[in-house]
C-alpha cells in the first residue's frame, strides 16, 4: 500500500477516473488514510482502532460500485462485490455471508501469488531458459533420469520379477545431434534469434475435478487435488511449442517451483485481514417491514446473519481462520422503498459513515462521457481506430448525447451514467457494423448526426422503454 498518499492525494486520482461524488471520495479517502495511520500505532492501540464502515445511498449509475473499486485498486487491497440479495438465512439453501470472507481471501491468495511470481519472474526465466537448452544441446546437458520416482519404482519392478528385459529398460537415447557451444547457444536464445523453432517439451496438468461441497462452512468450491493434499501423481503430457511459447510456458512452472506457498498463504490473510475491502450492494433489497407469516430467509434474517461478520468475527475457510474485525465494509443501495433506518438497529450502528451520492444531470453526464481518463469517447474511438476508422466526436455532437440520454431518463427509469452504454451502441451501430468494410477512413460525428441517430428515440417513451 502506498503510505504517502494523503486523502487529498487519494480524490485526486479517483477524480481521474470518476466525474462528482465528491462527498463520497472524501469519505473513502478518509478511511484509506486511517488505515495507513493504524499501521503506523503500537499493536496493543493497533489492535483496538477499527475501520469505520461506509453507507453509501444513491439511486443505480451514479457511481457507488466504481468508487469503491477504485479504492481498492488505489491501495492495491483484495476487494470482492457481493449481492446481499444472494444470501439466504443460516439453515436453507442458498449462500450464506460467511462466503463473502471466503471470496475475499482467494482474491487477496490470486493477488499475493501473482506479487511472488512477479517477485521470482526473472529467475524462473532464466531456469527455463537452461531447461530448453538442455533440450536444444543434449550433449551439454547434466545427465539426469527424467521419469517421475513412481515410474522408476515400477520398471524396477518390472525388472526384478522379468516382465522388462534389462537391456530393453537400460536402452539407450537415440544419439544426440552434434554438440554447440552452449554459451553462444544461450546467447542466440535470449537475443531471440530462436523464438520460432520449434521444439517438444513436456508440460505439468492438473485435471483434478471441481466439485461443491456443502458443510458447517457452507458451499465451498474444493479441488479432488487438494482435498487429497498432492497425494495425486502429476500428470503430464508432450507438446510441440515454439522457443518463444516454450520460454513462457517453462517460465510459469519454474516460477510456481520457486514460491513458498505456505508464505503466500500467511501473507494473503494477513492482506485480507488487515486491507480486506467488501462490497456489499443491494443492501436495501434486504430491508423492510415484516411480513408477519413464515420465515423471511432473503431479508431480517440475513441482516442478522451480516452482523457478526461485520462486528468482526472469525470464519473458517479451506486456508485457515480469518480474521474480519479489520475489513472495511461498504454497503450501498438505492433506498427507494425503504430507508436506512429499516435496517435492523444493531447493523446501522455498524456503518457509522452515510454518504448520499448526487443523481447525475445534464452536465454530469457529459463530463463523464469526455473528461475521465479511459471516457467511453476514448474506448469507442481506440475501439474502432483497430479497423482503421478515426472517429471524432464535435463538442456539440457531446452535448447533444447527454441532453439525450438525461431526457430518456427522466421519462423512463434513471439508470444513471449506465445510460450512456446504451445510447452510444445506439449512435455507433451503424458504423461499427460497417468498419470493416470502409476503414481506412474519418468519421466526424456531429450534433445532426446524433439527432439522426437517437433522437426518434428519445422522443418516443414507449420506444424507449424497449430499446434504452
Amino acid at each position: 500500500m502506498n503510505h504517502k498518499l494523503t486523502p487529498r492525494e487519494i480524490v485526486a486520482e479517483l477524480d481521474r477516473h470518476i466525474v462528482g461524488q465528491d462527498k463520497a471520495k472524501r469519505a473513502v479517502a478518509i478511511a484509506l488514510r486511517n488505515r495507513y495511520r493504524r499501521r503506523e500505532l503500537p499493536d496493543e492501540l493497533a489492535e483496538e482502532v477499527i475501520p469505520k464502515n461506509i453507507l453509501m445511498i444513491g439511486a443505480t449509475g451514479v457511481g457507488k460500485t466504481e468508487i469503491a473499486r477504485r479504492l481498492a485498486r488505489l491501495a492495491q487491497a483484495p476487494f470482492v462485490k457481493i449481492e446481499a440479495t444472494k444470501f439466504t438465512e443460516v439453515g436453507y439453501v442458498g449462500r450464506d455471508v460467511d462466503s463473502m470472507i471466503r471470496d475475499i481471501t482467494d482474491a487477496a491468495i490470486r493477488m499475493v501469488e501473482e506479487e511472488h511470481r512477479e517477485a521470482v519472474r526473472d529467475k524462473a526465466r532464466e531456469r527455463a531458459v537452461e531447461r530448453l537448452l538442455d533440450l536444444l544441446d543434449p550433449a551439454g546437458a547434466p545427465r539426469r533420469d527424467d521419469d517421475p520416482p513412481h515410474v522408476r519404482a515400477v520398471r524396477e519392478l518390472a525388472m526384478q520379477v522379468g516382465l522388462m528385459p534389462a537391456a530393453e529398460a537400460a536402452a539407450e537415447p537415440a544419439p544426440p545431434p552434434p554438440p554447440q557451444d552452449r554459451d553462444e547457444l544461450r546467447r542466440r536464445l535470449v537475443a531471440g534469434e530462436l523464438d520460432e523453432q520449434v521444439v517438444e517439451i513436456e508440460i505439468e496438468e492438473s485435471r483434478a475435478p471441481v466439485f461443491n461441497v456443502w458443510g458447517g462452512q457452507g458451499e465451498e468450491l474444493i479441488r479432488l487435488e487438494d482435498a487429497l493434499g498432492g497425494m495425486m501423481p502429476k500428470q503430464t503430457r508432450r507438446r510441440r511449442l515454439t522457443v518463444a511459447e516454450a520460454i513462457e510456458v517453462l517460465s510459469e512452472q519454474e516460477a510456481a517451483k520457486l514460491i513458498d506457498r505456505d508464505k503466500v498463504l500467511r501473507d494473503a490473510i494477513d492482506r485480507a485481514e488487515n486491507d480486506g475491502i467488501l462490497f456489499v450492494d443491494e443492501i436495501d433489497k434486504i430491508c423492510g417491514a415484516d411480513k408477519g407469516s413464515g420465515p423471511d430467509v432473503s431479508r431480517e434474517g440475513v441482516q442478522r446473519d451480516i452482523l457478526p461478520v461485520v462486528e468482526g468475527t472469525t470464519v473458517m475457510t479451506k486456508y485457515g481462520p480469518v480474521d474480519t474485525r479489520h475489513m472495511l465494509f461498504i454497503a450501498a443501495g438505492a433506498f427507494h422503498v425503504s430507508k436506512p433506518s429499516d435496517l435492523i438497529p444493531e447493523l446501522q450502528g455498524r456503518f457509522p459513515i452515510r454518504v448520499e451520492l448526487e443523481r447525475l444531470g445534464e452536465n454530469d453526464l457529459r463530463r463523464i462521457l469526455a473528461e475521465p481518463e479511459h471516457s467511453l469517447l476514448k474506448q469507442y474511438q481506440a475501439l474502432l481506430g483497430t479497423e482503421g476508422v478515426s472517429v471524432e466526436f464535435r463538442d456539440d455532437a457531446v452535448e447533444e448525447i447527454a441532453h439525450l440520454a438525461t431526457t430518456v431518463n427522466e421519462q423512463s427509469e434513471n439508470i444513471g451514467a449506465r445510460r450512456l452504454h446504451t445510447m452510444m451502441e445506439a449512435l455507433l451501430e451503424e458504423l461499427s457494423f460497417a468498419a470493416p468494410d470502409i476503414g481506412p477512413t474519418e468519421v466526424v460525428i456531429t450534433r445532426e448526426y446524433v439527432r439522426q441517430r437517437l433522437a426518434a428515440i428519445a422522443e418516443d417513451p414507449d420506444l424507449s422503454r424497449y430499446i434504452l
